[in-house]
């Protein structure tokens, strides 16, 4: 979806409310599909004193298995856009400042540029999620397991014979 934003440059103090929705579930992260609900975008562009400023609030849910337990879980993301817009920059590009040359705003490329970047490197079904034992497979959420805690390298068992 592009906006035309030539009336938003011209007249000062004026806004316009974007909502927007994009389907990304056909976007593969880490092995699977996890954006299975559409993306909604929500914001305004304003101009006050002649700053062109994009403020608006991307809102999706993550569905993947728990990078600890494996177990399905589903979290909620929000991410905050906050740019100024610009016809044309001179001198360094910026973060801040998103380019729009020919005042138009790709509302699709924008939003999933945001979504890509925010995606979690570690999804939790918890932040306290404990796992699974690594030796008898147990999901330690729900319980601990009957394996020893310390257990011996068996290379080593000659010196720990030492240590009695």
């Amino acid at each position: 979806m592009i906006i035309d934003l030539k009336r938003i440059f011209v007249n000062e103090n004026s806004a316009l409310p974007l909502e927007y929705s994009l389907d990304l579930s056909h976007v593969e992260f880490s092995g699977s599909f996890p954006l299975k609900k559409p993306v909604i975008f929500s914001g305004t562009v304003s101009n006050k004193a002649s700053l062109i400023r994009l403020e608006a609030e991307i809102s999706y849910e993550y569905e993947a298995c728990c990078d600890r337990c494996g177990l399905d879980t589903v979290r909620k993301h929000i991410v905050k856009v906050d740019k100024s817009l610009a016809s044309s920059i001179e001198g360094e590009e910026s973060d801040t400042i998103l380019l729009v040359p020919d005042m138009k705003l790709n509302l699709e490329d924008l939003t999933y540029c945001e979504v890509i970047m925010s995606l979690p490197m570690k999804h939790l079904c918890s932040k306290d999620c404990k796992g699974i034992c690594s030796k008898c497979g147990k999901d330690l959420n729900k319980g601990k397991c009957d394996c020893p805690e310390k257990e011996i390298d068996p290379r080593l068992s000659a010196l720990a014979e030492l240590l009695k």
